[in-house]
């Protein structure tokens, strides 16, 4: 990794201590190695730097095309361990990109929604993810995030906002043979229901009555 990574996270480190009060649950969850999917909910452009150092490995994000669209915000983004996908598309470099990362015994870390979510409920999640997981044959990492979404404007850094990082579990999705859509739909549902548990109930939106 550059050293850019190495800075970036200490710097990360340092402020989240500094102008929050940070808590991060069930870090004896965390595999200390091998391949593992990092999923996640998304609130705030600071979530990807949190996971980094609330994990304690060496982590790979997807991140949307759109940051890498400037040089400057894809030096440092790509710098950070990123790497692009399309929305919305079957984005077939990206997923092979992932899966290298998978097959090297790393960390990969993506976010369902593949959007911050404006009100701070989950959202309806893409397949991305379940895909990735299904084809890898990787163990999944569930996480809820809780608290970025006040990290916003200038007031922010008065209040140090309440942020809550709940690590759950690793599990595996059902091996179902063949990818359909109805399976991969499924396995969607599933790992969004795994987030859901680790987030307060006002968290959960259409994840939260099932």
């Amino acid at each position: 990794m550059p050293w850019f990574y190495y800075v970036g996270r200490v710097t990360a480190r340092a402020l989240f201590s500094l102008l929050t009060r940070l808590e991060v649950r069930g870090r004896e969850n965390i595999p200390a190695d091998g391949a593992l999917l990092v999923v996640a909910n998304h609130l705030n452009l600071t979530d990807p730097p949190l996971l980094a150092i609330s994990l304690g490995r060496e982590t790979i994000f997807m991140a949307k095309e759109e940051l890498f669209r400037s040089p400057l915000t894809a030096y440092f983004v790509g710098n950070f361990g990123a790497f692009p996908v399309h929305r919305g598309k079957l984005d077939r470099k990206a997923l092979r990109q992932a899966q290298q990362v998978l097959t090297d015994g790393r960390a990969l870390i993506m976010f369902p929604e593949a959007t911050r979510s404006k009100s701070a409920r989950l959202q309806r999640a893409y397949p991305g993810s379940a895909l990735i997981a299904v084809r890898g044959g990787v163990p999944i990492l569930p996480v809820g995030i809780s608290g970025t979404e006040g990290v916003r404007g200038i007031g922010w850094i008065f209040r140090r906002p309440r942020i809550t990082v709940n690590i759950g579990r690793p599990f595996n999705l059902p091996s179902s043979g063949r990818l359909t859509r109805a399976g991969l739909s499924d396995n969607t549902d599933l790992i969004m229901e795994r987030i859901a548990e680790l987030l307060p109930p006002k968290y959960r939106g259409v994840y939260g009555k099932r």
